[in-house]
């Protein structure tokens, strides 16, 4: 496939399109200001409880919320959306008063000491108009005639399938235990390790848990009647790690090539990331009926085994890239979608240094320059503070955030750069139930290199500017060279009639000498503005 048509592909799967948010019937997106009334308490746990019947489309069960607040509750307000009905609430052992309407819904606690909830619930589920860009349920009938559902929910959050907090920076401290119920044949993939299952009277349960933090969006369940392949996979920490992929039976002659893939790019990621976040649980991708989605440790998959290679490597670009999320946007999360490029710009570069591992440099740069065309410019990467996920999501988080990345590399040079990465993926400051924000990793990186970036990252980040290239002829053999609209200086690479150099260049002119005209950044590291 040629780079220009895989370069639209990609941008038609990361993307949202202004014109897929019109078609949502309400608004939900989440983020923004915090509920003054949802900061007084902490989750701490989730244990949903659902029945899920395909025929019908619709989902019934409880959510056990488990929180901690350091004052006594008048009003415990979660959110789920108005379509489920409520039918009671349980505290102490006992039916409360609430209140549901709209998405929100207020529980009035009983004057006890309970630090848990249960809430009853059930309904239609909503249909995703555009999955997984504009989310919700998707049900379809596989080859065999076997119902099929996924589960997408990045711009909505958890809301749409369950009474949560859902705020970005609200993330089950003690994580969530996930017990499904469907008609038997079918299974249900989750998050985490499934440590029971249970057949009765037609139907089957099954107990998934994890005691990992985990963002609201990333608890995710797909229905269907799958195939599973597994093997061990050993990390570069030492410890085995269970590796799984769930195909549908139409699909099962492909899952072994599947299962290497997946463990090509559990490889590739470590190599530049640092180990596997989640141990303890599993490494898995489950086939959906829409595109992708990172979901913690069951990863959606949905590019219809369209393998390809990448020097001696079988590749599949969609895969990669959701798993890549398991180091940024699941084990680095940020609290407000303001920093969402913090998810998928370095996820997005992880994706090219797919290309570095496996096809080399010229991979790699000609993976990074058919991106590059792509970029417009047209806002900045890092959002207004408080933003919404549907504001917050667009082109350049992935494009122009990646390349920032890219350009760091060169910034600081190989031997800094790339322990730079493993290194802020495993400070305990920034994982797990740590969030993160931009300042944090532009600071990290500063402290960590020893460089002066900050005017770099506030060029790059929160504007829409790139420096200006100006070169003048100096006499015979000299050039000029400047950026003039910086305030900073930055090393850049120069072409002269020597071999390529590296100038630290600034608004400032510097002279550079060449017997032939010069090229200033020829392999392009950075974003610039050229003459």
């Amino acid at each position: 496939m040629k780079a220009m048509k895989k370069t639209t592909l990609l941008l038609s799967f990361l993307l949202i399109s202004i014109s897929s948010f019109s078609q949502i019937q309400k608004n939900w997106a989440w983020g923004g200001p915090l509920d003054p009334l949802q900061e007084k308490y902490q989750v701490l746990h989730y244990q949903l409880e659902l029945e899920i019947f395909p025929e019908s489309q619709e989902i019934k069960g409880k959510n056990k919320v488990t929180f901690d607040s350091k004052e006594k509750l008048d009003t415990l307000r979660l959110n789920l959306i108005e379509e489920y009905t409520v039918s009671k609430v349980i505290m102490d052992g006992k039916e409360i008063t609430f209140r549901h309407f709209g998405d929100t819904l207020d529980i009035f606690p009983i004057d006890c000491t309970c630090e848990d909830v249960e809430i009853y619930y059930g309904g239609q589920t909503p249909i995703a108009i555009n999955p997984p860009w504009t989310g919700g349920f998707t049900w379809e009938i596989d080859e065999l005639d076997n119902h099929w559902m996924g589960l997408s929910s990045q711009n909505e959050g958890a809301k749409i399938f369950m009474p949560c907090l859902d705020h970005p920076s609200s993330e089950p401290l003690n994580g969530v235990d996930l017990i499904f119920t469907a008609p038997k044949p079918y299974f249900v993939a989750s998050n985490g390790r499934l440590i029971d299952t249970v057949e009765k009277n037609g139907k089957i349960s099954y107990h998934w848990t994890t005691q990992y933090p985990i963002n609201n969006y990333n608890i995710n369940f797909t229905l269907g009647v799958f195939h599973e392949e597994n093997t061990d996979f050993m990390s570069i920490d030492g410890k085995t790690i269970p590796m799984k992929v769930y195909v549908l039976q139409q699909n099962r002659s492909k899952a072994k090539e599947l299962l290497q893939v997946l463990k090509t790019s559990a490889q590739t990621h470590e190599k530049y990331f640092g180990p596997y976040p989640f141990p303890d649980d599993k490494i898995a991708v489950v086939e959906t009926p829409y595109l992708g989605m990172e979901h913690q440790t069951i990863n959606a998959y949905g590019n219809n085994f369209q393998f390809e290679k990448i020097g001696d490597a079988t590749a599949d670009w969609l895969l990669h890239h959701e798993l890549g999320h398991e180091w940024f946007g699941n084990k680095v999360s940020v609290g407000d979608w303001a920093d969402f490029w913090i998810h998928e710009g370095l996820t997005a570069y992880g994706d090219w240094l797919f290309y570095l591992e496996h096809g080399g440099d010229e991979a790699y740069h000609e993976k990074v320059g058919s991106v590059r065309k792509s970029i417009a410019h047209a806002r900045p990467v890092v959002s207004p503070r408080n933003s919404t996920s549907d504001y917050a999501y667009h082109p350049e988080i992935y494009t122009k955030g990646a390349f920032i990345i890219h350009s760091l590399r060169y910034f600081l040079g190989d031997e800094v750069f790339f322990p730079m990465l493993k290194a802020f993926t495993s400070d305990e400051r920034f994982i797990y139930e740590n969030l993160v924000e931009t300042s944090d990793f532009t600071e990290f990186v500063q402290k960590y290199s020893g460089a002066d970036l900050q005017g770099f990252f506030d060029m790059y980040l929160k504007t829409i500017h790139v420096p200006k290239v100006k070169v003048k002829k100096k006499g015979k053999k000299g050039y000029q060279v400047s950026l003039p609209n910086i305030d900073f200086k930055m090393p850049v690479e120069i072409k002269t009639s020597n071999g390529f150099e590296r100038h630290v260049l600034s608004s400032n002119s510097a002279l550079v000498r060449s017997e032939t005209p010069i090229e200033v950044d020829p392999k392009g590291w950075y974003l610039l503005k050229k003459d």
